[in-house]
């Protein structure tokens, strides 16, 4: 690994692999620093990407990186980024293979789900449990479908499975919905079973729901609220911005509050945005747009030209 290269890109999932090669396109020196740990690593398949509806998520990121094989200004290097500091002529990033300098860092690294504390729930995690109906919702079409929780979010979550599930039922896990969320899944026609969730299992191919004192509920699916959070502390480190929720603000051009910052993918929200757009190919449009931005303000600092904000 050479000591010093123009952009660090920390992470190499979809937005810091698409990061790289916009950036290596542009012959600018790259380093792309990750690990072998990714958010949709459970998933036998991803869906909702164009041209790549049902591929695995590691056969993307195998022909990611043997694109970028083309580019002989980015280095990929196997490394966890420990701690990001900013100096005088831009930033340092130590890491498990040695410090590098950068004059910009594009952050793409992630962030880890913590699920709901339900025995069996891990162990189907990524297909017949999931998260986004857009991502894993029309595999379960015609079947029956759960939503686990209590949530005030729960209708408008029934209201998107409406033409997938042939029966919705929400499980609340013991705990008492609002009164208007209860009413408001009662004139949708959706289930609503209040015993506590004892586990969760696979059954001919399909789960099943257990409950305490009652008959196991038999699920195509099973869609589930997980707690998430970034999968290291850069924006603490750097004093990016934060949403309400955890992620780092981000403008349209995957700017941070930080010059020379930038943030990608499932760990980067936009202004005005209730969440992170967390989906593979919005991550990898991301990532591209943070590149662009990075390599942008990179070329008109080199030639004293001043940018439009």
């Amino acid at each position: 690994m050479n000591e010093t290269y123009d952009v660090a890109v920390v992470g190499a999932g979809a937005a810091g692999l698409q990061a790289a090669q916009t950036l290596g396109r542009m012959n600018r020196p790259t380093v792309v620093l990750g690990t072998d740990r990714y958010r949709n690593d459970p998933a036998t398949a991803m869906h909702n990407f164009l041209g790549h509806d049902g591929t695995p998520p590691a056969e993307l990121r195998t022909a990611a990186r043997a694109d970028l094989e083309h580019y002989a200004s980015v280095d990929l290097v196997e490394a966890e980024v420990t701690t990001i500091e900013a100096t005088d002529h831009g930033f340092t990033l130590h890491t498990s293979v040695g410090d590098v300098a950068v004059r910009r860092v594009v952050l793409a690294m992630g962030v880890a789900d913590t699920l709901p504390d339900v025995p069996g729930l891990a162990d189907l995690w990524g297909d017949l449990v999931a998260h986004c109906p857009y991502c894993h919702g029309h595999e379960f079409t015609g079947q029956h479908v759960g939503l686990l929780g209590a949530d005030a979010s729960l209708p408008l979550r029934a209201a998107m499975l409406e033409r997938i599930a042939s029966h919705r039922v929400v499980l609340t896990d013991g705990v008492e919905l609002d009164a208007d969320v209860a009413d408001t899944l009662k004139r949708m026609g959706v289930e609503v079973r209040t015993e506590p969730v004892t586990g969760v299992g696979p059954a001919g191919g399909s789960l099943e729901v257990l409950l305490d004192g009652a008959a196991p509920v038999p699920l195509g699916g099973l869609f589930v609220h997980t707690t998430w959070a970034p999968t290291a502390p850069f924006a603490e480190q750097l004093g990016l911005d934060r949403s309400p929720v955890g992620a780092i603000i981000v403008d349209a051009l995957g700017r941070t509050s930080r010059p020379g910052v930038y943030a990608a993918g499932d760990i980067a929200q936009q202004a005005g945005l209730p969440m992170p757009m967390a989906a593979v190919l919005v991550a990898a449009a991301a990532g591209m747009a943070a590149a662009a931005s990075a390599d942008r303000e990179l070329a008109a600092e080199d030639n004293g030209i001043a940018l439009p904000m």
